[in-house]
């Protein structure tokens, strides 16, 4: 049951996520998925409530309100850097790629950047795609989709293939 109503959410994030009304052939709205949250469950000490209840919000699909916890949480000393995932993936669903791709550069230069390689990488060329810049992404999905092994190359093959259709 639970699990039906995460991937309902899910489904209505990818939907409503780039913004505006979403056309049959919108490329943002048909490869972005909302990277899943790892976080709640997990043992949340008090200084973290922002970053549990951000995520909370996040999993429910509630972007606005999880922006709002996580960009304060980020704000405070002791972050977890992964939260900026989180925060990027937020403001993409909320049609906001250029705000998602500057949080996604405070992971890209952190120390535990390599920790979310795969992801900086995949949800940097969406934020690309979701703000027209089809050539970047084009390009950033090419390299994912014919280097070294990638979490996402399956999907970066899929979305090569419908740029170079003109999709």
């Amino acid at each position: 049951m639970a699990r039906s109503i995460i991937a309902a959410l899910m489904l209505l994030g990818m939907l409503y996520g780039c913004g505006g009304e979403a056309e049959e052939g919108d490329l943002c709205t048909r490869f972005f998925r909302p990277y899943p949250d790892l976080v709640t469950g997990r043992l949340i000490m008090d200084r973290q409530k922002e970053l549990l209840s951000g995520m909370e919000h996040y999993s429910a699909g509630r972007y606005e309100e999880a922006v709002a916890d996580l960009e304060s949480y980020v704000s405070a000393r002791g972050t977890k850097k992964y939260t900026y995932l989180y925060l990027a993936n937020s403001y993409l669903a909320l049609g906001k790629p250029y705000e998602a791709e500057l949080k996604l550069d405070h992971l890209e230069n952190s120390n535990i950047a390599d920790g979310y390689r795969d992801q900086t990488e995949w949800y940097t060329v969406l934020c690309w795609l979701c703000s027209d810049q089809h050539d970047r992404a084009l390009k950033g999905a090419r390299e994912i989709a014919d280097g070294r092994r990638h979490t996402f190359q399956r999907e970066a093959k899929q979305l090569v293939e419908a740029l170079s259709k003109g999709s």
